[in-house]
């Protein structure tokens, strides 16, 4: 079954003024490890998730947006403790696609991506435990393809998701300057058990 995918980020002693370069950072390392360099929507949510954003930013999408600096910039310019400052971003992987009449075929599919910064005060303090930043990658599916036979090509294809994964996950710490990360999954069993157990049906 499909999982929810994350990624939590943390740095020492964070004071709020420096979240906005973190988040310029994270979003930046997005087009070096198959991401679009411009961002294409922010919003803004005060106190908690229950609450009506107070902002919301669109730029476009596939090449229409703008710069990670510029979308950090344009946004936080007034930063608040307890706000949410959710960015949009795209990031390709390769995904099997179906449909009636065709044969299945691989594709390189645009995903929706999430980076969220965190003020302190958020949600009470959902820093805490979410990261003071956290990307939401969406569905694992692309890193697992548990619905397709595990053939020599859907193993490449799979094994191609998870070193872009990797390597974006590595590029983002570096490039932040994060302490600590912990990429997690919103029903809690870990993604590389899950691949090990799917890559062990193969022998």
């Amino acid at each position: 079954m499909a999982d929810t995918l994350y990624l939590s980020l943390w740095y020492p002693n964070l004071r709020l003024e420096a979240l906005p370069e973190k988040l310029a950072a994270v979003l930046g390392a997005f087009a070096a490890h198959g991401g679009e360099r411009g961002v294409y929507a922010v919003t803004v949510w005060p106190v908690n998730w229950s609450e009506t954003p107070v902002f919301q930013w669109v730029w476009g999408r596939g090449g229409e947006g703008i710069t990670p600096r510029q979308a950090v910039d344009e946004s936080m310019e007034s930063i608040q403790d307890d706000y949410a400052y959710e960015f949009q971003i795209g990031w390709s992987l390769w995904e099997l696609e179906t449909a009636p009449g065709f044969d299945p075929r691989w594709a390189k599919t645009p995903r929706l991506v999430r980076v969220t910064g965190f003020g302190p005060l958020f949600d009470e303090g959902a820093y805490e435990q979410d990261g003071h930043i956290r990307i939401d990658f969406g569905s694992d599916a692309p890193f697992l393809e548990e619905e397709a036979d595990l053939d020599p090509q859907t193993a490449r294809h799979v094994e191609d998701n998870i070193r872009q994964l990797v390597e974006l996950v590595q590029g983002v710490e570096k490039e932040s300057g994060a302490t600590a990360r912990l990429l997690w999954s919103e029903l809690g069993e870990s993604l590389a058990a899950r691949l090990a157990g799917r890559l062990g049906m193969r022998n």
